[in-house]
């Protein structure tokens, strides 16, 4: 594919822009990616997980781990060097970069890192080592689109506290049903 020099100068910016999110996320991810790096080969996809050239694809990967007669020796080979390519142009990307510019220790930023990894895990064809903590990281997201909060309990008590008393024992006063009749 031709590239004009304006779309590569676009790219190259904002490569440059995306190096402290690679950083972030090779912290946050530690050792189940060998490297993050700024991809030009992504088109819609944020962010997608390849394994060396010599290292066990993800179809190898889960051959191996179904054997019955292995070892745990046999588990350092087994998991591959996987490379983290993450595509700048990308608005999830994009967004994320500006939001771990604000603030690094964000644990929103955090989650979202490991969400990216393990549905890029699911569409490079690996297997997740960790279903239940996917499960439940959908879960949060799907409650933070719906704009349910878990600490509504606490909200609630919260709100209450700036409510004045209710005086149940002041007769003097009818309430609205016995107006009416």
């Amino acid at each position: 594919a031709v590239v004009s020099n304006a779309e590569y100068g676009a790219f190259e910016e904002a490569k440059a822009k995306s190096e402290g999110l690679c950083k972030l996320m090779k912290e946050v991810l530690d050792d189940k990616v060998e490297k993050v790096v700024v991809s030009n080969r992504l088109a819609d996809s944020p962010c997608c997980l390849v394994t060396g050239e010599y290292g066990w694809s993800a179809n190898m990967e889960r051959i191996m781990k179904a054997q019955a007669l292995r070892d745990s020796s046999q588990s350092a080979y087994m998991t591959s060097k996987k490379t983290m390519e993450i595509n700048p142009t990308n608005s999830i990307i994009t967004a994320l970069r500006e939001k771990a510019d604000a603030d690094q220790s964000d644990k929103t930023v955090k989650d979202l890192i490991w969400l990216l990894y393990d549905t890029s895990l699911l569409t490079s064809g690996f297997s997740l080592d960790e279903p239940a903590t996917f499960a439940s990281r959908i879960h949060r997201l799907v409650k933070l689109g719906l704009s349910i909060d878990d600490d509504d309990a606490d909200e609630d008590d919260d709100d209450m506290d700036d409510l004045p008393a209710l005086d149940g024992d002041d007769d003097n006063e009818e309430s609205a049903m016995e107006q009416v009749d």
